[in-house]
């Protein structure tokens, strides 16, 4: 075995046993604080069970909103109050790392999207079967993707419909929602006949009963989502604890099942660290 690899597993054991011990350890003031994510929208379902584990072990609380990355952008260059931002892209935070909003090394991709094509299984119009051509079907009247002015996955949506050729068949039919969650209600409350949306918002309670095909991701480039530390945070020994567990196996195996695929990079940039570096930090403040 090569020393990384055992180092890795070193590492993996040391979060594991970390994690059973946290619940006695934090303090008690430390398990009143709380931490605020401004989160993409295609995390809806997949961000509450990290939070929920999280806070299990810990005792910290995990606050998170919703909505595009974009719009979370412009939010935290005026100041929102977050501690940590989890963006459906890369661009947003290094932007924002680049004009000095987050802390040095801490930008890392946690996950990377993927597209479908998703509509009522009862409207029977074939997007098993026929994929992009069940998009030219008449009663697909509305199509719905998330607003590309500020969101990653209605930029690549429109990529993909103009990467398979059928942009112009259908871009009469775009309806935008402020985000992907918004793009999926509407296909799923039947305002549109059918969505281009997040998988891991398809694999969810309301709509995994419909009728999904995978986008081919040569189609679109690729949604490597990044997450970072901002500076305005007032807790960032629990915010840098957060990170490390995304980082690790049991964040990656929720992020999974919610059909994210695995980061090619998932250590900081900072120090190829996961938990054990910030445990005694939050045990000590």
């Amino acid at each position: 075995m090569s020393l990384a690899r055992q180092s890795s597993g070193n590492r993996e054991i040391a979060l594991t046993l970390l994690l059973m011990a946290i619940p006695f350890r934090v303090p008690a003031r430390a398990q009143e604080r709380q931490i605020r994510i401004a989160a993409a929208a295609d995390l809806q379902f997949a961000m509450p069970e990290l939070a929920q584990r999280f806070e299990e072990q810990t005792g910290a609380k995990v606050v998170v909103s919703y909505g595009s990355s974009g719009n979370f952008f412009s939010q935290i260059q005026n100041g929102a109050p977050f501690d940590l931002f989890f963006s459906a892209d890369l661009e947003y935070p290094r932007k924002l790392a680049g004009a000095g909003y987050c802390e040095p090394g801490t930008l890392f991709t946690y996950a990377t999207g993927r597209l479908v094509i998703w509509a009522h299984a009862d409207l029977r119009i074939g997007v098993r079967s026929l994929g992009w051509k069940a998009l030219l079907d008449p009663r697909v009247r509305k199509l719905a993707v998330a607003n590309p002015a500020h969101a990653p996955y209605g930029k690549a949506a429109l990529a993909a419909l103009r990467g398979a050729g059928i942009y112009e068949q259908v871009k009469s039919k775009l309806v935008f929602g402020e985000n992907v969650s918004q793009a999926a209600q509407f296909a799923q409350s039947g305002d549109a006949q059918a969505g281009i949306v997040a998988l891991a918002l398809a694999l969810s309670p309301p709509m995994r009963n419909g009728e999904q095909w995978m986008i081919p991701q040569q189609l679109y480039p690729p949604l490597e989502q990044g997450g970072v530390l901002l500076k305005t945070s007032k807790e960032k020994n629990i915010a840098l604890a957060f990170l490390d567990f995304v980082k690790s196996a049991a964040g990656r195996a929720i992020l999974e099942k919610w059909g994210f695929m695995p980061a090619k990079q998932g250590l900081s940039e900072k120090s190829g660290f996961l938990f054990p570096m910030n445990s005694k930090s939050i045990r000590n403040s």
